[in-house]
Parts: structure tokens; C-alpha cells; sequence
């Protein structure tokens, strides 16, 4: 019995380290799982696709989880696989989407449908112990597994508001040469910035997801030594939004089509790739089983 699924990158609203606030929005960048069961009970093997040398610790989770919640665990094993649009280690929700397409391929596999929430809290509660988020990335998990843009309370896994992104708008992404793990965040300094990414939150909440994207950016780049500049250049060439997603190191501008040749031609000149892609209303989804 096999499964296949699939679910979207993110863009950081507001990063929700400092605090356990957080926001963010799906982008039209996809990950997707394969998930074939065997009649090895407990054994998963994963395997990451496009980057074989990426830990697949995460995944293998994903299913095991899933196939204890349904009491399979002492029944099947599986070999799970994922592709990926979205760069990894860069903030843009790699973890989330994986998680989000690896639990629900392994529904999928076993031919049941679970409950929006069921899966999501599953991939949560996965990315946490596999060590790949510091608040459960909630508001990651949220946007990649609903579509479209939520606003959450991280802790106590609550979305507080969802928002859509004008999908005639377009997202580029600056993605520098590097990667940024989550574990390599000394989240006690990030911390001490609570009060700050709290406006940003406000903001979010009472509906300026813009300005509460820009302001987010600018205070974590600051506190995580990453450059604004890279921000800034967007949007002086006429982004409406542009700021650092996630740990980073990639920053995201949000851009009226009519200046999105201008904004890539800015970021072009730096080192790494520039992706342009769009904000998403689909989230999660099977796409076979058979």
C-alpha cells in the first residue's frame, strides 16, 4: 500500500521564537512525501531525494507517529521518500512541509483521511522531537498544512486569525549560499526581543500583515546577524513587504507584479538565487494511493 502527499513552504509574518506568537503564509513551493508500507513492523526508512546527506530523522517520525496513532505501528513498517521545491535550512518551512506531507502520505497509505487538525498536531509534535523547531513552528505547520496566512499562539497551538495574501501579488525569495539550522539558534538572546515581535504580532492581528512582515524581519535580523540591507534594496526598488523569513537566512518580499523585474534585478546582483513564486490558498493534500 502506497501514499502520496504533498504540502507548501511558508513565509514568516511574524517569527515566533521570541515569544510563542507567531504568523506566516503558504507559498506556492511544494515538498512532497511517498509513503510505502511494508511488513516490517517499526522499521521506517527515509530518504530525502533531492539532498541524500539531510537527516531524514524527521519523517521517519512523521510516520512512526501516525502509524501508532492508529495502532498499525506493530503491523506495518514503511519506506518514506521527499521531494522538495522548497530550500531547505533556509526559513522558508522545509520541517513543517515535510512533516505536513509525511503524515499524511502515511494516511493516505493506509487509505484514511484524518482531521485537519489530527494531522497537523501529529507533524507538530514530530518536528518536536526530532529537534527541528523551538516552539513547534505552529504557525509554519498551520500555513503549510491550511493554506493561506494564520496568525497562532504557538504554545498553546491556537490559530487566533486567518488572513489571505492578494494571490495576484508575487513572492520573491532571496536565498543566500548558506544554511541556517534551527538548533544553532541561541534562542535566550532572540528571546529578550519578546516585547518588540509582540507589536509586529499585534500588528499581524489587527490585519497589517505587511508592515508587521517588514518590522519582524528587521528585528531579527538585527538579533540573529543577519543583513537588512538585503530588505531594504526590495524595498526601494517597490516591495510592499520584504524582510528575513523564519531563523533565515532567506528574506521574502511581497510585490506587486508591476515591480517584480525591478526587485529580482536588485537581488540578482548578490550571491545565491532569487525564487519567485506566489502565495497559496491550497495546503495539504493527498495526491494518490494506491
Amino acid at each position: 500500500m502506497k501514499g502520496v502527499a504533498s504540502a507548501c513552504g511558508s513565509a514568516t509574518v511574524v517569527n515566533a521564537i521570541a515569544s510563542g506568537k507567531g504568523a506566516a503564509f503558504a507559498v506556492d513551493l511544494r515538498v512532497r512525501a511517498e509513503v510505502e508500507l511494508t511488513k516490517k513492523p517499526r522499521k521506517i526508512i527515509g530518504r530525502i531525494a533531492d539532498d541524500p546527506k539531510e537527516s531524514t530523522k524527521l519523517i521517519e517520525i512523521c510516520v512512526k507517529k501516525v502509524l501508532k496513532h492508529l495502532k498499525l505501528d506493530k503491523v506495518y513498517g514503511a519506506k518514506v521518500t521527499t521531494r522538495s521545491q522548497v530550500p531547505i535550512a533556509v526559513g522558508l518551512s522545509s520541517s513543517s512541509a515535510a512533516a505536513n506531507a509525511a503524515v499524511l502520505a502515511t494516511f493516505a497509505a493506509v487509505g484514511k483521511k484524518p482531521r485537519a487538525m489530527d494531522a497537523l498536531n501529529l507533524g507538530v509534535d514530530a518536528a518536536m522531537e526530532a529537534g527541528v523547531t523551538i516552539t513547534g513552528a505552529f504557525d509554519d505547520a498551520s500555513a503549510s498544512s491550511l493554506g493561506g496566512g494564520v496568525v497562532t499562539d504557538n504554545f498553546k497551538r491556537k490559530i487566533l486569525k486567518r488572513f489571505e495574501v492578494d494571490p495576484k501579488l508575487r513572492v520573491l525569495i532571496h536565498v543566500p549560499p548558506k544554511k541556517l539550522y534551527t538548533g544553532k539558534i541561541d534562542a535566550k538572546k532572540v528571546k529578550k526581543l519578546a516585547n518588540f515581535v509582540n507589536v509586529a504580532h499585534k500588528l499581524a492581528l489587527s490585519g497589517d500583515v505587511l508592515s508587521a512582515l517588514t518590522m519582524n524581519g528587521l528585528i531579527y535580523s538585527r538579533a540573529l546577524g543577519h543583513d537588512p540591507v538585503i530588505a531594504i534594496e526590495a524595498l526601494d526598488a517597490g516591495a510592499i513587504a520584504a524582510g528575513l523569513t523564519g531563523k533565515g537566512p532567506a528574506v521574502v518580499a511581497i510585490v506587486e507584479p508591476k515591480n517584480l523585474i525591478d526587485v529580482k534585478k536588485v537581488w540578482s546582483k548578490r550571491a545565491g538565487k532569487v525564487i519567485i513564486t506566489k502565495p497559496s490558498k491550497v495546503g495539504a493534500k493527498v495526491e494518490a494511493m494506491t
